[in-house]
């Protein structure tokens, strides 16, 4: 693998005589490294995802070149790719710190954390460093924890921490919610992934100020390359796409809920499988995912085919009379008709969103829709573009749809009042639902790959 590196170390120096933007677009290819790791880069069953694989391929597609991933060994390794030269970026989710800003450039920040203190449910909640005990800190080594935690220690003499040479964040945090290591650091972003799928970690508290996360570039006096990340960053602050990308990886985090979570686990293993081939049968036939439509039908009823609510909807999809009528669906009850109802539904009301909305988002505005209905969405849209946003981003949506329920908002759009919060917060349980559909489904077929540690990313993707 490093024989690739060096193999394109070797061809760049035909191009001595080329800014370093130059050599790259000479040599049709931009290598990036990274980590492995929910908040950046990892391989799914539809292929590959995270937040900064998501922006590196929009930067290699910017300037017309091959993306070319390389995940090192260590944390302190991807950092010598890029101080030794033998890549260009590292998109890693890195933390500007002063020390770092010895060594490297940064391009522009693009999202904040915070640093937290992590610890398991089953152990006291700690309320200080200070009250640690004998406890340890474990953290990733060369990291900007460790940085974090030598500054502290100045502060706090009995701090008790070490650095791990062997485990990267992820590790970690499985080492704590495992009840091998006492504590970690990690950052909030990462954390608030993570808790989804390890429901006993916990939060302790802040051993931070916000942060900024930032690509790192190598210390040269050729700006070709640093100029041009400014400008992607700047251009896709601009027109949104940032702001699109965040909320398509982070939006629906923060609706995490420990006991819902909990029992939707448990609903999986008890529930589903009696409903699984309809689900299927019923996606295949309006072309869904069935894993969407499973996480909204979760959301709906809990997959309870008996359901009723107090305004008379019922059935696993809780479809009201009048929508039943119109979709066919004789009786509601029977989960198979409902189930049918409820992806017939979404498709109809799917393919009536304007097609230039580009998916997720169209997906997300078709379930907002299912939920509050077709005429009050394209209300929200008319807010959204009156407040001088882009209505075709769910981003900029779910922050209008609330304003239904405001006169001010309300009286400019022709179908008036809605409570608006509530498609928000339906969306954002049912992307989380079918996030943790989606990761038990790939462990139980066993289609999760590891990803090789040099990989080259075709345009195509």
């Amino acid at each position: 693998m490093v024989s690739g590196i060096l193999l394109v170390a070797k061809i760049w120096s035909t191009f001595d005589n080329k800014n370093l933007l130059e050599q790259i677009k000479a040599n049709n290819e931009i290598i990036f490294v990274t980590r492995n790791n929910p908040t950046t880069y990892y391989e799914k069953a539809d292929g590959a995802g995270g937040l900064e694989f998501e922006l590196a391929k929009m930067f290699a597609d910017e300037l017309g070149v091959k993306l070319t991933l390389v995940i090192p060994e260590s944390l302190n390794d991807l950092l010598l790719q890029v101080k030794n030269g033998n890549a260009h970026i590292a998109a890693a989710g890195l933390t500007i710190t002063k020390q770092r800003e010895k060594q490297f450039r940064f391009g522009p920040a693009y999202q904040e954390i915070t640093e937290q203190l992590i610890y398991n449910a089953s152990q006291p909640h700690p309320k200080s460093l200070s009250t640690l005990d004998d406890a340890q800190i474990e953290v990733v080594a060369n990291s900007s924890h460790a940085e974090r935690l030598r500054y502290l220690e100045k502060l706090i003499p009995s701090l008790n921490w070490k650095e791990n040479f062997e485990s990267d964040s992820a590790e970690l945090l499985q080492l704590v919610s495992e009840g091998i290591i006492d504590y970690t650091v990690a950052d909030s972003n990462e954390v608030a992934l993570t808790q989804r799928s390890l429901l006993n970690l916990r939060i302790a508290f802040d051993i931070s100020e916000p942060e900024s996360l930032a690509w790192a570039l190598q210390k040269s006096d050729d700006n070709s390359l640093l100029l041009e990340v400014q400008k992607f960053f700047k251009k896709i602050k601009k027109n949104g796409e940032l702001n699109r990308i965040i909320e398509r990886n982070y939006g629906h985090v923060e609706a995490f809920d420990y006991v819902d979570t909990k029992i939707f686990k448990r609903h999986i293993i008890t529930r589903l499988p009696k409903y699984l081939s309809m689900f299927k049968s019923a996606a295949k036939k309006y072309n869904m995912d069935w894993r969407l439509l499973a996480a909204m039908g979760y959301q709906e009823s809990h997959w309870n085919p008996k359901a009723i609510s107090p305004t008379g909807v019922r059935g696993i999809m809780m479809l009201t009379q009048r929508t039943a009528k119109e979709l066919g669906v004789k009786n509601r009850l029977d989960p198979a008709s409902s189930i049918e109802g409820g992806a017939k539904y979404y498709n109809q009301i799917f393919k009536r969103i304007d097609p230039k909305i580009p998916d997720p988002d169209r997906s997300w505005m078709t379930m907002a829709a299912y939920n509050v209905g077709y005429a009050h969405l394209q209300g929200a849209r008319k807010i959204t573009r009156l407040r001088g946003k882009n209505d075709n981003l769910w981003y900029e949506v779910k922050k209008s749809l609330p304003l239904l329920a405001q006169k001010k908002w309300y009286k400019k759009t022709r179908y008036g009042y809605a409570r608006g919060w509530e498609p928000v917060q339906y969306v954002e349980n049912i992307r989380s639902y079918y996030d943790i559909i989606k990761l038990n489904d790939e462990e139980e077929n066993e289609t999760r790959t590891t990803p090789l540690p040099f990989i080259k990313i075709p345009n195509s993707i």
